[in-house]
């Protein structure tokens, strides 16, 4: 009798161990830690309005008299355009509009009573391409450039308003809320033009090329914060 009584309370004990456990793994799911929620990537896609800021250095050549200097100068003005992103590819078109002091001068033997380039002011109309990474996006630019140039020799001189093309490239980074910041290499050519005021005999033709450097900062209107 004690041998069947302590075999009935040794089964009961295995039952109700099983039944604990059993219960344990049924409630385990329920105390996992949810998984933790995927960061959106960056949408570079809107609006955006910014400042720039650099400088620009390159040269002007006059045919007559012949003669060929750099020049150089600070730049800085306004910036607008618009992004459409496609998986990671960046498609856009930005334009700016720069107060530029680039100048440079000669008195050298192709132009012994001295002969200077200005720019007042460049402005550019680019497509832009790019691949984003997240929060940073390399690209490629290029597009319309027009500035004026600005000859004068010995009293004489001349200005046109002339358009040329740019290319170039940049990066640029998302910074927290809708800023992002960015900087840029172009290369610009405005051609040259017949400056008949800048010599009593032949027109003299003034060319005008320039490397800039700069950077600048964006709002976005857009969705990617």
């Amino acid at each position: 009798m004690k041998r069947f009584a302590a075999l009935c309370f040794a089964l009961g004990a295995l039952v109700t161990a099983q039944g604990a456990a059993a219960a344990d793994l049924s409630l385990a799911p329920l105390y996992k830690s949810a998984p933790a929620a995927a960061t959106p990537a960056y949408d570079w896609s809107g609006f955006y309005l910014g400042v720039n800021g650099g400088g620009g250095w390159g040269n002007s050549a006059w045919s007559a008299p012949a003669s060929a200097f750099s020049v150089r100068g600070g730049q800085a003005g306004g910036t607008a355009g618009y992004n459409m992103q496609f998986g990671k590819a960046v498609v856009g078109l930005e334009g700016d509009f720069d107060w530029s002091g680039l100048n440079g001068s000669s008195a050298a033997a192709g132009c012994p009573l001295g002969c200077s380039t200005s720019e007042t002011w460049l402005s550019t109309v680019r497509g832009r391409f790019g691949y984003s990474f997240d929060r940073v996006m390399p690209y490629v630019t290029g597009g319309l450039a027009v500035g004026d140039i600005r000859a004068a020799t010995a009293g004489f001189g001349g200005s046109s308003v002339n358009p040329g093309w740019t290319l170039g490239a940049g990066v640029e980074v998302a910074l927290p809320g809708n800023w992002t910041a960015k900087a840029e290499y172009l290369r610009v050519d405005l051609g040259s033009f017949n400056c008949t005021g800048c010599t009593i005999a032949a027109p003299d033709n003034v060319a005008l090329q320039e490397n800039v450097f700069r950077a600048g900062v964006n709002y976005r209107f857009g969705w990617g914060k």
